[in-house]
């Protein structure tokens, strides 16, 4: 059975997800794409790039921001998706169930949750009605990360976020979505551990990951992430490095604020014939 992605995008994997922010407060670049024509413009030069996806979020949720409602998300994100359906396959960041439907209506595919549907007890209904495909991110501090600040300890990080993210796979099954809907993010910095080393095991197995939960793909969100332990503006090259090793290590996608640099990286591995293996299971 493929994947929905695999028809939806209808390109080889590993796919390219542009993170587009229309947020005052985001981690990286807060402020910088609030107003739609810059917006716009970003979301086109990403694209131009080489993203296979844009990921469209109207609230920041690393931990500290303020949460805010469906409808103050809405007007920040409304005019750009509407703007951008005919042009791109979009991802809404959201874990408001009012958003994602509105946004799926617009022409958006994928819906982006963050709290792996416990935030919003009507999210699960939108994509098993709507059909769009989910991506469910591990946060075990809470159902949403605003929040995550409290040292969170674990035995065997790899065992312990799988079967977290097998019991939300299972939750997502008995709610009525399809597993052809569903993509995993085990989460990375501080949504994980404010343990830098807890970020770095889970990359150095994420084999193991990518294995147990085959033929949903998992995805590599560790761009820009604290955990790298250098200064924002040095942060890139090492983003790209270990999301492709990620991806030899079988991430289906690469979730990246630097689209150009991620598809560098990934023509230089395809260059020098680098094992991609979800080139194989969802080309």
């Amino acid at each position: 059975m493929s994947h929905r992605l695999v028809k939806l995008l209808g390109q080889e994997a590993p796919w390219l997800m542009g993170v587009l922010n229309v947020t005052p407060d985001s981690f990286t670049d807060g402020g910088r794409y609030l107003d739609t024509p810059a917006a716009l413009a970003h979301a086109r030069a990403l694209l131009a790039d080489g993203a296979h996806i844009l990921d469209i979020g109207g609230e920041s949720t690393a931990p500290g921001t303020r949460p805010i409602t469906s409808e103050e998300e809405l007007a920040r994100i409304e005019p750009v998706v509407r703007a951008l359906a005919a042009e791109a396959v979009l991802s809404i960041d959201t874990y408001h169930a009012a958003t994602a439907a509105r946004c799926v209506e617009l022409g958006a595919r994928i819906v982006n949750d963050v709290s792996a549907l416990r935030a919003d007890p009507e999210m699960a209904a939108v994509v098993r009605d709507l059909g769009p495909v989910v991506v469910l991110m591990h946060a075990k501090d809470g159902p949403l990360p605003h929040a995550t600040d409290r040292p969170v300890h674990y035995r065997d990080v790899v065992r312990e976020v799988g079967d977290w993210l097998a019991a939300r796979v299972d939750a997502a099954l008995a709610a009525g979505i399809d597993t052809d809907q569903i993509v995993l993010d085990p989460g990375w910095g501080k949504f994980l551990s404010l343990d830098p080393a807890d970020s770095w095991e889970l990359l150095a197995r994420f084999e193991e990951l990518a294995a147990r939960f085959r033929p949903i793909p998992v995805l590599v969100a560790i761009s820009r992430k604290g955990f790298f332990g250098v200064p924002m503006a040095d942060r890139d090259p090492l983003s790209q490095l270990t999301s492709l090793v990620a991806v030899q290590k079988g991430a289906a996608l690469i979730r990246t604020h630097h689209v150009r640099m991620a598809a560098q990286f990934l023509d230089a591995a395809r260059r020098m014939r680098l094992d991609l293996p979800a080139a194989r299971v969802y080309g």
